[in-house]
């Protein structure tokens, strides 16, 4: 007969311990606890009026929130008003800054699923691994602030409670198209959506308002840290220049003179820095620990199937505590219809952020991954038409190939043919229907 230690629920909870402690956790048992023990204590077997709470989690001697542990194969999704109840039935005696406790987590030490009770409309969401104590104290002290009344203290503790209260979009400088993609990304997570698609036409602007998007994430969701991340380095020399020339609306002044950006040339990510952008590849190997990655892997695509920085399997990812999955709240992925599919998305997975996709040619593995929620779709024929894309080369091109999309755009606006003479190259280069140009 086996004994306790091998069956199913002892194994989850080892596996537990394990990811509590690489996320800065102390696990005690309830004989001999020492609250002080370290920067956050997970106390097992934590009693309460409805019974044990397999963790408790402790910030000092403040309790802020609980796990419920379970063994491999249950469906964490039907756990999640268990772990309410005991969020809700603490014994007294104990201090319980916020209650219910916020911090609720379900977990087979394999996956594990968090909802953070200070969100309005709380649900649970799939998460890598446990947050830091430094990041639920955060948390915590926002909400306690603003609770109390404190000067300065935010008007939500969350980037969703607080883009809810977001004042309306300065649109100075945008056009309808742009204008519409950031007002429905916004409207997406104020929803509690964590993946966005963004379809815009080549040269229609997406890093123009992916940038005004980002801006105003910080400046009223109070996003900490916004990855963009490019497959390739020129993508990310041509992505800073565009940070760099973006005028805010609010006073003109530069985004960078606001903001610290930088754009990755080696594997330290500084705290300080508001915007980062980097190749996937170089962030693969930052998590991985590596000191150095050679920069010449980032100038060929890591997923058009040539060059150095090409990859042939699925790539690993463990816990980095430099860069806890919370490090960043928004990542922007540009190009996401190369760099988004089954090698990279475990990259992704592996933030507890609010992800948006930019691209103009989506795939069916990119609309899978951003689980169809499409927050802005301007095709390449609309560009033409509104006349916000390269349009003289590109409209050769779609008569050249007498493709669908030219007779799309001929419907929705025969006069532009009429009135735009074309100025044609001398040799054009054949396009496919539906590629970029």
């Amino acid at each position: 007969m086996p004994d306790a230690a091998s069956q199913p629920e002892a194994q989850a909870r080892r596996r537990i311990d394990a990811l509590l402690e690489a996320s800065g956790w102390t696990v005690h048992d309830r004989s001999g606890v020492n609250l002080s023990s370290g920067a956050g204590v997970a106390l097992r077997e934590l009693p309460t009026s409805g019974g044990e709470a397999d963790y408790g989690l402790f910030l000092g001697q403040e309790l802020v929130g609980v796990v419920e542990a379970k063994k491999v194969g249950v469906t964490l999704g039907g756990v999640e008003a268990q772990t309410l109840a005991y969020a809700s039935e603490t014994l007294p005696g104990l201090q319980v800054p916020v209650q219910p406790l916020p911090f609720r987590y379900e977990s087979t030490g394999v996956e594990t699923f968090f909802t953070n009770g200070l969100d309005p409309d709380p649900t649970a969401r799939r998460v890598f691994s446990f947050h830091r104590p430094e990041t639920l104290g955060g948390w915590l002290s926002a909400e306690v602030r603003r609770r109390s009344g404190k000067p300065g203290a935010p008007l939500a503790a969350t980037l969703k409670g607080r883009m809810r209260l977001a004042q309306q979009l300065n649109s100075a400088g945008m056009w309808p198209a742009q204008i519409r993609a950031v007002e429905n990304l916004e409207a997406s997570i104020c929803d509690g959506r964590l993946r966005a698609l963004l379809q815009m036409a080549t040269g229609a602007g997406k890093t123009f308002t992916a940038i005004s998007a980002s801006y105003r994430l910080i400046t009223q969701g109070g996003a900490r840290r916004v990855l963009f991340l490019v497959d390739r380095g020129n993508l990310g020399r041509q992505a800073l220049k565009e940070f760099q020339a973006y005028s805010t609306p609010d006073d003109g002044r530069k985004f960078h003179e606001l903001y610290n950006v930088v754009n990755l040339s080696n594997n330290r990510i500084d705290p300080v820095n508001k915007v980062v952008i980097t190749t996937i590849q170089r962030l693969y190997s930052i998590l991985k620990g590596e000191p150095e990655f050679d920069a010449a892997l980032e100038e060929e695509s890591a997923f058009d199937g040539h060059g150095a920085a090409l990859v042939r399997g699925p790539q690993p990812v463990v816990y980095n505590p430099r860069i806890p999955p919370e490090f960043f709240d928004v990542i922007v992925v540009d190009e996401c219809h190369r760099s988004i599919y089954s090698l990279w998305s475990q990259v992704l997975d592996y933030f507890d952020a609010t992800i948006i996709g930019l691209t103009a040619t989506p795939g069916g593995h990119t609309y899978s991954y951003f689980h169809q929620n499409v927050v802005s779709e301007y095709r390449h024929e609309e560009a033409v038409r509104d006349k916000k894309s390269e349009h003289s080369l590109s409209l050769y091109r779609l008569l050249q190939n007498n493709c669908e999309s030219w007779k799309r755009l001929i419907a929705a606006s025969p006069s532009l043919i009429k009135s735009k003479p074309l100025s044609l190259p001398a040799s054009p280069a054949a396009a496919c229907c539906g590629r970029r140009f």
